[in-house]
């Protein structure tokens, strides 16, 4: 585990600023204004709000009762709306905490995966939907989008069955591109969603899919995405050590949830920083 316990070292109060996380480019202009991204940490759970100047996207809410703290972090953080709420699936850890969100906050468009998932969270995603009548755009084709410069491009899932019982690889996965920074968030992507992305390009930051568990090909995603820099939304227990050795291995600097607490990204268009809670 030297990786996390490394990085835990950092306090609230101290920042981690990684100048070469971003690939130089005379083809890409700097961004005019800082981007956030705050990794909640809610145990085993994607829960992570982007602020840009202007406008504030969420992928995904933790497990229900944990939409409370995406709702407090977007107020604080000073988000009148949200612009777009991405579910990158149906499993609790990922919707649950949608519903609560969508009843605080004008939301302009909500992106998931096209398949049916039938639970308790689903049920009240669909009911804070309805109430404020709003339906999913349901993600067969990829979408793009840009707010205050930053790029948003949504990749949908190229398949309509992943196998029984393997919801995982519906994961939408998104790159947000920021002058010379590329983030990707894979959600729970496995074996078969990782070798559809496998040829997405280099990026500067990843949150690791599957909340650090094994993936076989995890190795050869990471070796054709080159990431500098990553964070793990996850639980000791789950955060498999395999991952943890594979990582600094290939030179990767990663932040985890289970470790640091909450995580904040920061891009100035050019370089990555990091503050963490412990």
């Amino acid at each position: 585990m030297r990786i996390l316990r490394g990085a835990s070292l950092l306090t609230a109060a101290a920042l981690a600023v990684l100048p070469g996380c971003g690939e130089k480019s005379e083809n890409k202009k700097p961004a005019a204004s800082q981007m956030t991204v705050t990794f909640l940490d809610v145990g085993k759970a994607d829960a992570i709000v982007i602020k840009t100047a202007q406008h504030a996207v969420v992928i995904d809410c933790g497990e229900k009762g944990d939409g409370k703290e995406v709702v407090a972090e977007l107020e604080e953080k000073g988000a009148q709306s949200v612009d777009a709420l991405i579910v990158t699936h149906y499993d609790k850890d990922h919707v649950g905490g949608a519903a609560k969100v969508i009843k605080t906050f004008d939301v302009g468009t909500v992106y998931a995966p096209d398949y049916q998932e039938e639970s308790e969270e689903m049920e009240k995603f669909s009911a804070a939907l309805s109430g404020k009548g709003m339906a999913p755009t349901l993600l067969t084709e990829d979408v793009s989008f840009e707010y205050d410069g930053v790029k948003f491009e949504i990749m949908a899932p190229n398949q309509t069955f992943y196998g029984q019982d393997n919801d995982n690889d519906f994961s939408l996965v998104t790159r947000v591109t920021h002058g010379e920074n590329v983030l990707l968030f894979t959600g729970d992507a496995m074996e078969q969603r990782l070798d559809e992305i496998m040829d997405v390009g280099s990026c500067t930051f990843l949150k690791i899919p599957y909340h650090g568990r094994k993936i076989e090909n995890l190795g050869q995603f990471l070796d054709a995405v080159k990431p500098k820099c990553a964070v793990a939304c996850t639980s000791q227990s789950e955060f498999a050590s395999s991952v943890q050795k594979l990582l600094t291995d290939k030179g990767i600097r990663c932040y985890s949830t289970c470790f640091n607490g909450r995580i904040e990204l920061t891009s100035d268009g050019k370089s990555l920083s990091f503050t963490t809670e412990k």
